[in-house]
């Protein structure tokens, strides 16, 4: 079976986010005052192949523990779904 993942991985909470900060100030420059809080991350997708679902979220989870995210820093989430053959 085949399945897309859609890997999210944003900072923890408490992590200064110096990027986001950046983003913040500029947006408040160009006028929109309203924004409070940015925080920036990364959107992964992966195609992969695996027998079911539970193994596909497996995979998923131990690249992302594994490569994908610094778990000392970083938090992720993922969406599966199965893409027709």
């Amino acid at each position: 079976m085949r399945f897309r993942a859609k890997v999210y991985i944003t900072l923890k909470e408490g992590i200064l986010d110096p990027q986001g900060n950046t983003v913040r100030g500029a947006l408040g420059i160009l006028g929109y005052n309203g924004v409070g809080d940015v925080r920036i991350g990364k959107y992964i997708v992966l195609d992969l192949v695996a027998d079911d679902p539970g193994a596909a979220r497996a995979q998923v989870e131990e690249m992302s523990r594994r490569l994908l995210a610094n778990p000392v820093l970083e938090r992720f989430s993922f969406e599966l779904e199965e893409v027709p053959a």
